[in-house]
């Protein structure tokens, strides 16, 4: 859920935290700028004063730029701290890479598409262009100042402006392209593709401004360096991207579609210990795909969810009627405690999944996909055995309801998948009906207000699901009672 406000604790620490990582950053690139390739400081920082000032305040000022524009625009970067540390790390690494591949190999063989390859994985579009836009101006300003000033080597007027449109307009094919990748090998695809902007900057700036247009000028510092800028980019992009992943528990494409794998630790427990479940929670996953993508959610990360949502059971699965080939274990304990062993798996389950360091989203599916809806088997049944009434909370889960679209669409397929294997009618009818009656009683009991989700697409919610269940468990022709030999 998007934020639209942010507490004054979290306003407070988003502002330290851009002062903070703003300052790293500085430093950051004033040491590029300042060591030679043996690692040494070349020249006297009093000396040199104005020069860093006039450069720190450059960096301070777009980062004011940069935290009015997620102010304004996204705050849900402000209100985690991780968030802007992650940005300036992003943007620390390109430079010092840009630093290493400058110095050694030349200027226009810097990643210049790296940091937008990066940002499109982890935000939105439209923060990715802008975050581009700022990297490819802090890029032209440490290139056209702080080289000529500061630096043992410089840049020239043509190769420093080559540069900066270079990082911009490769960046923004990077992120329209990228947005759409779902394996890593398409990435080096996208890198061929990159080629063409970075060659048509070079070849407008470089070579018609350059008086040496010799055959090694054109073949190296043309060509094979504007090669060799996709080619670092992407493995820049490579080998940095899992370990953002890991760090920051971010949710990519790429990690989405691991940790949804047959190999991924907690799904290969859940199959090995809660067959029935792990069954269960691939149908789910299908159905909870496909209503994301219908209503304009990621698909990816509702399926991720899906596959997850139920992990808790992996502490008790006998517990549990998928998971159960015989006797109901339920049958010899009192309602209320097989109510608090059926609803802690929604705890469990957010416990598992921060204890293996999985990101914070699916633990939150996990722990809402039930609300606060009452457990109607164990309360009919406690009903059955008191005199009078009960009050319903006891029996009912511990919350919180949805807070994300995603979190409302596994609510409600959970219930549809498996209230229709119950089904003795499997018509579309039946089904329809069946979705649209659990749907109804999900608004009733308040299960929706906490997301954004709204009536519209609450129906296509249940469309979708109802052509997907009946797409399923469609009839089928009896098969005739004839046994079949060699000899027939």
């Amino acid at each position: 859920m998007n934020k639209t406000k942010l507490t004054k604790l979290e306003i407070f620490k988003s502002i330290i935290s851009f002062i903070l990582a703003t300052a790293v950053f500085a430093v950051v690139v004033l040491l590029t700028l300042m060591m030679n390739e043996h690692g040494e400081i070349i020249f006297n920082f009093r000396a040199h004063t104005k020069n860093i000032v006039t450069l720190a305040v450059t960096i301070a000022v777009l980062a004011a730029i940069s935290f009015t524009y997620f102010w304004f625009e996204n705050k849900e970067v402000l209100a985690k701290c991780s968030h802007i540390i992650e940005i300036y790390l992003i943007f620390s690494l390109a430079v010092t890479f840009s630093a290493i591949v400058g110095k050694f190999v030349g200027p226009t063989a810097r990643p210049g598409s790296f940091v937008a390859m990066m940002l499109i994985m982890l935000y939105r579009r439209r923060d990715a262009i802008f975050l581009n836009t700022i990297y490819a101006i802090t890029l032209l300003v440490v290139d056209r100042y702080a080289n000529e000033q500061l630096a043992e080597y410089s840049i020239s007027l043509y190769v420093s402006y080559a540069s900066f449109l270079s990082c911009f307009c490769a960046g923004i094919v990077a992120i329209f392209i990228f947005k759409n990748i779902k394996m890593r090998i398409g990435c080096v695809v996208a890198a061929i593709v990159l080629l063409i902007p970075v060659l048509t900057v070079n070849a407008s700036l470089l070579l018609t401004t350059t008086a040496d247009l010799s055959y090694d000028f054109v073949l190296i510092d043309f060509l094979l360096y504007s090669v060799l800028d996709c080619v670092f980019s992407v493995l820049l992009f490579f080998i940095t991207l899992p370990i953002i992943e890991i760090l920051f528990a971010r949710l990519t494409t790429f990690r989405l579609r691991e940790l949804t794998s047959d190999n991924a630790k907690l799904i290969k427990l859940l199959k090995a210990t809660a067959l029935g479940t792990y069954n269960h929670s691939v149908m789910v996953a299908q159905l909870a795909e496909a209503c994301a993508a219908e209503i304009g959610e990621d698909p990816e990360l509702a399926r991720a969810a899906a596959y997850y949502h139920d992990v808790g059971k992996i502490k008790n699965p006998e517990m549990f009627s998928e998971n159960q080939s015989g006797e109901n274990l339920h049958q010899q304990l009192t309602p209320e405690l097989s109510v608090d062993i059926i609803r802690s798996h929604t705890r469990d389950g957010a416990k598992l999944i921060k204890k293996n360091h999985l990101p914070d989203f699916l633990a939150e599916v996990a722990v809402e996909h039930h609300g606060t809806l009452p457990i109607k088997y164990f309360y009919a049944k406690a009903l059955r055995m008191s005199d009078g009434e009960l009050y319903m909370g006891n029996y009912s889960y511990a919350g919180p309801t949805p807070s994300s679209k995603i979190a409302a669409i596994i609510m409600i397929v959970d219930a549809s998948e498996a209230a229709t294997r119950s089904l003795r009618d499997r018509s579309p009818e039946k089904v329809e009906a069946l979705v649209k009656s659990l749907i109804e009683e999900r608004m009733n009991l308040d299960q929706f207000v906490d997301c954004d989700i709204t009536m519209r697409e609450l129906t296509i919610i249940a469309r979708t699901v109802t052509i997907q269940l009946t797409g399923v468990y469609h009839s089928r022709v009896e098969y005739p009672k004839l046994v079949l030999s060699k000899n027939n």
